[in-house]
């Protein structure tokens, strides 16, 4: 499903027309499910940690940029040292001062303004960094991105959940009962995140 036919479904349960193409169209109907469908996917992909946008980089020192896709560590055991052992992350500055100082024995990593610090600074070559990339969303010729660029465009997560968060948010929109349909994209996330997860 791409977001063209996401927004060509929606239409046809609130009994819109279907769009030729709604990527740079200035129908304004066009427009405000072209940002729903943004507003839709976000919220889809913040939700969970989607298998899909799940990626790791190894270190070659320490300070270092995160990558350009970061959006956030994944939880529990995010950096690994070469030896494949647990950093503990540290998220006060105050703190960070003092440990990054003391050159610790348990090797210790901080992330701030994109950047990551581990100390001591050896223990950062050949780290390995798990994270939760932004682009929830592939283009045509294949790439991972933030934002819609194209009709062709699709998610990087279970389409018909794209469908459903469009749909629950325009009948909120034109002042329609959305509950139930609310309700059922969010049982239909859960089960998504389940399955994902190898758990459903």
């Amino acid at each position: 499903m791409t977001l063209l036919t996401a927004i060509n479904a929606v239409c046809d349960v609130v009994s819109l027309d279907r769009f030729d193409s709604v990527y740079g169209a200035d129908d304004p109907n066009a427009l405000t499910m072209l940002a729903m469908a943004k507003e839709a996917g976000e919220e889809i992909a913040r939700r969970a940690d989607w298998q899909a946008l799940l990626k790791s980089v190894s270190l070659v020192g320490a300070p270092a940029n995160l990558p350009a896709d970061y959006e956030r560590l994944v939880p529990g055991g995010a950096v690994r040292t070469a030896a494949g052992d647990f950093v503990r992350a540290v998220t006060n500055s105050g703190q960070w001062a003092v440990i990054s100082a003391a050159s610790p024995a348990t090797p210790c990593f901080f992330v701030r303004a994109g950047r990551i610090e581990v100390a001591p600074p050896a223990a950062a070559v050949g780290a390995a960094v798990d994270y939760v990339s932004k682009n929830w969303i592939v283009t045509d010729p294949y790439a991972e991105v933030a934002d819609w660029t194209a009709d062709d465009d699709t998610p990087l997560f279970a389409e018909r959940l794209l469908e459903k968060g469009i749909l629950w948010r325009w009948r909120r929109q034109k002042g329609l009962p959305y509950e139930d349909n609310l309700a059922e994209f969010e049982a239909d996330l859960q089960h998504a995140i389940d399955a994902d997860r190898g758990v459903s």
